[in-house]
């Protein structure tokens, strides 16, 4: 008899899925910091800012007073409400309590929309470069990521007309991440116009809009599409407490739409996983009543921070970069350095040259392929000035060793 191999019962949706890049130079960065290198690290995407401390007092209060046992599946009422009051007042998008589902998460409330709407062979258009994790779900939820690429020369936005020449009578849904990550990108109101248009002349085609870091706007602040006339009921807007209120570990999110999807969606989570963290929905609420000068005093920090790498990198010849307008991420365009040797090595990809960083300069960044934007890399600047200035110093210096 053979040996039994535990992987040959994996099922096929589970061995198509890639391991996220984030997470494997995020890995391979603390694996070199563990053998005492002196690594700087721009991989991940986390405020590094404490949660305030009105936050966590609630928390523990919560806790004392006895939340400590199974939530409502789509969260505690006060918190569905008082979501759904800051979407309609700031957001104008005309979303009520019952239309708010509190999740493990924003990227659990990402994977509950596209199982409460996906078919299996359903076309979701992905706007690259993309979050890693998107076309993942997709695929986990039977869809077919159909993809269309936007570069620095377009500030990562695509024309209309590229979107509209990728729909197809199975396309379901367009996920749209304004701001985005990895790009910062941010689609205004006469482009989200356009997109609208686009979506209603379609019979049923919805949009996923990922909002996770519209309070982290350096410009303006973003418009929601589920605002615009005609696009609530074809908008699923997911968001969350993470990156606005450096919540990262408390896994707080939700996703706000017409009550026809809300339940939907509420059906899929209590398949998957039943109501989140009791105490941590407490804190929630707290987050998103209380006073904001903390969350204005991160994001002033971040617009600080984006002005200083990014004229950091300007002055790195072979870089091209695109000034994020919200966001903490950076992706600048580093195919000029491709393509050239280091030592006996050429480094023809992005994920080479990301790799050859680590090893060689202990500067840990992501690669952009791992986005759907080749030639690009990604770095996250949720991180000290000293770290910044370091970063782009190790950048620069090794951009100049290529010959």
């Amino acid at each position: 008899m053979k040996p039994f191999d535990p992987a040959s019962a994996l099922s096929a949706r589970t061995s198509a899925i890639e391991e996220i890049a984030i997470i494997a130079m995020a890995q391979k960065a603390r694996e070199l910091k563990a053998q005492g290198a002196d690594v700087v690290s721009l991989t991940i995407g986390e405020p590094d800012f404490d949660t305030p401390v009105a936050i966590r007092q609630a928390a523990v209060d919560a806790m004392n007073a006895g939340f400590t046992h199974y939530a409502p599946i789509a969260g505690y009422p006060e918190l569905r409400a008082a979501i759904a009051e800051r979407l309609n007042q700031d957001n104008a998008i005309p979303v009520e309590p019952t239309g708010v589902v509190l999740s493990n998460g924003a990227k659990q409330a990402l994977t509950n929309t596209c199982f409460a709407t996906l078919d299996e062979g359903d076309e979701v258009i992905l706007i690259a470069p993309f979050w890693a994790a998107y076309e993942g779900i997709v695929k986990m939820a039977g869809g077919v990521p159909v993809i269309v690429s936007a570069g620095a020369d377009t500030a990562f936005k695509p024309t209309i007309e590229q979107v509209a020449g990728a729909m197809t009578d199975r396309t379901k849904l367009i996920m749209l991440n304004s701001p985005s990550n990895p790009s910062g990108a941010v689609w205004n109101a006469d482009e989200l116009r356009a997109l609208a248009d686009l979506v209603q002349s379609h019979p049923r085609c919805l949009v996923l809009a990922d909002e996770i870091y519209e309070d982290i706007w350096f410009e303006e602040r973003p418009t929601s599409i589920a605002a615009l006339p005609g696009m609530f009921e074809r908008t699923i807007t997911v968001n969350g407490f993470s990156k606005a209120y450096a919540m990262t570990g408390w896994r707080v999110g939700y996703s706000a739409s017409c009550e026809p999807l809300a339940k939907a969606i509420s059906k899929v989570q209590g398949t998957f996983t039943a109501g989140g963290n009791a105490f941590a929905q407490q804190g929630a609420l707290a987050a998103i009543t209380g006073p904001r000068d903390e969350v204005d005093a991160m994001r002033a920090s971040y617009h600080r921070r984006r002005d200083l790498i990014v004229s950091l990198l300007a002055d790195i010849p072979g870089i091209k970069v695109v000034s994020p307008p919200a966001s903490f991420y950076v992706f600048p365009d580093i195919s000029g350095l491709l393509g050239k040797a280091a030592g006996n090595t050429r480094l023809e990809t992005d994920v080479e040259f990301c790799h050859w960083l680590l090893d060689e300069y202990h500067l840990a960044t992501v690669p952009g392929s791992a986005f759907g934007g080749p030639g690009c890399i990604r770095l996250s600047f949720a991180a000290s000035d000293d770290d910044i200035t370091t970063a782009m110093s190790r950048l620069a210096k090794a951009a100049a060793t290529l010959t």
